[in-house]
């Protein structure tokens, strides 16, 4: 229908599942799948079962961090040393491991070390003010200095036979242990975010933090809440990759900074904050996972990998705008 003011108003009100079949993670199925049966054209060996298991790895462990930085940006901060957090958690159960730590310690103390890393970020940002992209940057290099002067150019090896499991262990068939901890991590913050309350003040605070603030909601502890969070999951995203390598070396998860960011944003997840979800996060780690892996297959250098991954970063964080710049024209 038309008014009379020429303005065009639709019959009908789109149904959720016109809407549904409209928006990014939607798209981002439709390209999960393409890039599926593109890989399993492209190699015999990507339909393999325990392949696919393998596959898995190329993304569990960036997707854990992913679930609450996804939160986080959303917030409208960022936290860029979520790798060096890994180094310097891998690093001090290294260190306990050598002095005789057993399993149940290690866990303990990378759960600990995350979040002790994080609750150090929230403070800086939440009580101090200070920028989320200038405070995580500075830490990057601090965490992971750290790092380089307990270990040198040297390792810690002999992890316990019991702490290979979190890495390496399987549940069932070839269902690995990280699959499904990413599996209930993104059950959890997928019902932290858009079931709850605290969800809903983290979409007010990304929206406009002022606003949020003269609501009554505690803003800066929020803030702090999911930087703990970030090191938290930091941490065990830390004992799945030591589990799973088996040693402990200072540049450990270099670079995952740039491909958790990459995972969110591809997600659909807004840099400038206020809008995202965590079922678009899952399917961007899938993507990315399958990019990876069926480049990997193909035997693509890292370095290759490393430009496709910067790439489309800019082009996530490009196309959007534009989109808009054509659409007004």
């Amino acid at each position: 229908m038309t008014t009379a003011t020429g303005r065009h108003i639709p019959d009908r009100l789109t149904s959720p599942a016109s809407r549904a079949l409209k928006s990014w993670e939607a798209l981002l199925l439709i390209v999960a799948i393409a890039i599926f049966i593109v890989n399993s054209m492209a190699s015999p060996y990507f339909l393999d079962p325990w392949n696919l298991s393998d596959a898995s790895f190329n993304f569990t462990e960036k997707a854990m961090i992913a679930f609450a930085m996804a939160m986080l940006v959303i917030s409208g901060e960022i936290d860029l040393s979520v790798g060096s957090i890994m180094a310097l958690t891998s690093t001090v159960m290294g260190a306990a491991m050598t002095a005789g730590a057993g399993t149940p310690t290690l866990v303990a103390l990378g759960l600990g070390t995350g979040l002790l890393c994080g609750a150090f970020n929230g403070l800086l940002v939440a009580r101090f003010g200070l920028p989320s992209i200038v405070v995580t940057i500075g830490t990057m290099s601090l965490f992971r200095g750290i790092s380089y002067i307990v270990l040198g150019d040297g390792a810690y090896t002999g992890y316990p036979a019991g702490f290979a499991w979190f890495g390496q262990g399987y549940v069932w068939w070839v269902i690995t242990v990280e699959l499904v901890i990413f599996a209930l991590a993104a059950l959890a913050f997928g019902i932290l975010l858009h079931r709850t309350n605290f969800g809903r003040m983290v979409y007010a605070i990304g929206n406009n933090a002022t606003a949020a603030r003269f609501s009554g909601i505690r803003v800066d502890r929020i803030r702090f809440i999911l930087f703990l969070l970030t090191g938290l999951m930091s941490g065990i995203a830390a004992i799945c990759l030591t589990s799973r390598l088996g040693s402990t070396r200072p540049s450990i998860a270099s670079g995952f900074e740039l491909e958790v960011v990459t995972i969110v944003v591809l997600g659909g997840v807004s840099i400038l904050g206020g809008s995202g979800s965590i079922i678009g996060v899952v399917l961007a780690a899938l993507v990315m996972g399958l990019v990876t892996f069926g480049l990997g297959l193909l035997n693509v250098p890292g370095i290759v990998m490393s430009i496709i991954v910067g790439a489309l970063l800019i082009a996530v964080i490009a196309l959007p705008r534009l989109w808009s710049m054509l659409s007004r024209k």
